[in-house]
């Protein structure tokens, strides 16, 4: 059953909610013909959904804080949120069918539940299925020989930390590289952040590249609020200009 949100419980019952299972917001109020066609449409396949999702009613007329605070002017207007933030919305009263590939578009795809399990087996299956996804490459890469995985990780565009973990494989032939880089695997950052980047100063071309993506790769993992991260940035910055 769908549940009757309002102005005081909307942070718990959605925002709060979303973190455990995507929850569906139907904006809606009594006077509102298009409403009654969408919300049964909208009712029937959620429910069909089970556990992974939820449906949360918002009668605008009578909570009108939550209204503004997502400028609900036209209704019926949905919101489906995932830890606590929209990824996605549709307005009107949409046919039966759209409802459901706009649903169906916010669950796990087969790929994601593949990857999420892990394993050489899964993690192979979702790159059948989408080709080059990143994350998947990542951690199978991080399970095969070495030739293997810079084959895989040549194939992924634009990350990071695919790069980072290319120049990482390359790298490790230099033993006290090598060392870093089991250093940062042991959560001494700072250390093997240091020797990488000392390392620049005295590296050119291709090597000197290498460095640079694997410094860079691991800043990405650490985020950029980690303190090691900031200050390494810091020093890379002084090492490469």
């Amino acid at each position: 059953m769908p549940i009757d949100a309002t102005d005081a419980t909307f942070e718990r019952d959605v925002i709060q909610r979303s973190h455990e299972q995507t929850v569906v917001v139907d904006f809606w109020a009594a006077w509102c013909g298009p409403c009654r066609q969408l919300t049964p449409a909208l009712e029937k396949a959620v429910a069909a959904r089970g556990e992974q999702m939820e449906l949360v009613k918002i009668d605008t007329d009578a909570n009108p804080m939550v209204s503004q605070a997502f400028r609900i002017q036209s209704i019926p207007a949905v919101k489906a949120f995932k830890d606590g933030k929209i990824v996605d919305e549709f307005l009107g009263a949409l046919p039966p069918a759209q409802v459901e590939r706009f649903l169906d578009g916010l669950l796990p795809s087969e790929a994601d539940g593949l990857v999420a399990a892990g394993g050489e087996a899964n993690l192979r299956r979702a790159l059948e299925l989408e080709p080059g996804r990143a994350d998947a490459v990542l951690a199978l890469a991080r399970l095969v020989d070495r030739e293997e995985a810079l084959s895989l990780l040549a194939n992924v565009a634009g990350s990071f930390a695919a790069d980072g973990l290319a120049a990482r494989l390359r790298l490790e032939e230099d033993a006290e590289l090598r060392s870093a880089f089991a250093a940062i695997d042991e959560g001494q950052y700072e250390q093997g952040l240091d020797v990488l980047i000392a390392a620049i100063a005295e590296s050119e071309g291709d090597h000197r590249e290498d460095l640079r993506r694997a410094v860079v790769g691991v800043l990405d993992e650490l985020g950029v609020e980690h303190p090691v991260a900031r200050e390494a940035r810091r020093k890379l910055a002084a090492a490469l200009y």
